[in-house]
């Protein structure tokens, strides 16, 4: 295989998209994250936000099939009606459409296979609960000892900030 010179190394990084991948579940806190992320990746060139939504894997219904079937097309249209209104809200803030992936199973582990195999993710932004149970379950366990796993920078958006103070940070 050949390998790439310097100049050939640098066109390829300034046409690939970088990405901000923002995890999209029922939390309040979500909106914080998305608002940071679209508006830094519209202050910056080759730019997007990607929206990611975990469907947690049903329990096994070897015997009853067809219940399987049904719960995980009901769970894939709630997915589908999630991302939808996120790409909306990701779309009006950065004038650019998001990157969407859906996958199914353990949330922090789906999370960490998809920015371990999609290279051009180059952030991860949650939105932590700034309420007395703590930032929530995901971010706990992504800086506690899963923190390592990760091959990108997290950043940890407080729920409660406003739009001005996120327009601000961003």
């Amino acid at each position: 295989m050949a390998e790439e010179t310097g100049a050939s190394q640098e066109a390829r990084s300034r046409t690939r998209s970088r990405v901000f991948l923002c995890v999209v579940d029922e939390t309040e806190e979500l909106q914080a994250a998305l608002e940071f992320a679209a508006l830094r990746a519209k202050r910056l060139p080759n730019t997007r936000v990607g929206i990611v939504y975990v469907i947690e894997a049903p329990a096994d219904f070897q015997h009853w099939a067809a219940v399987g079937d049904l719960m995980r097309e009901e769970a894939r249209d709630e997915a589908e009606q999630k991302l939808l209104r996120a790409a909306t809200q990701v779309h009006r803030r950065s004038g650019i459409m998001p990157v969407i992936y859906v996958r199914e199973g353990s949330k922090s582990e789906e999370l960490i296979s998809l920015i371990q195999e999609d290279e051009d993710i180059a952030l991860l932004v949650l939105g932590a609960d700034v309420g007395p149970q703590g930032p929530g379950p995901l971010v706990s366990s992504l800086t506690g000892k899963q923190i390592g796993r990760l091959r990108v920078p997290l950043v940890i958006v407080p729920g409660n900030l406003s739009e001005e103070e996120l327009a601000s940070l961003a």
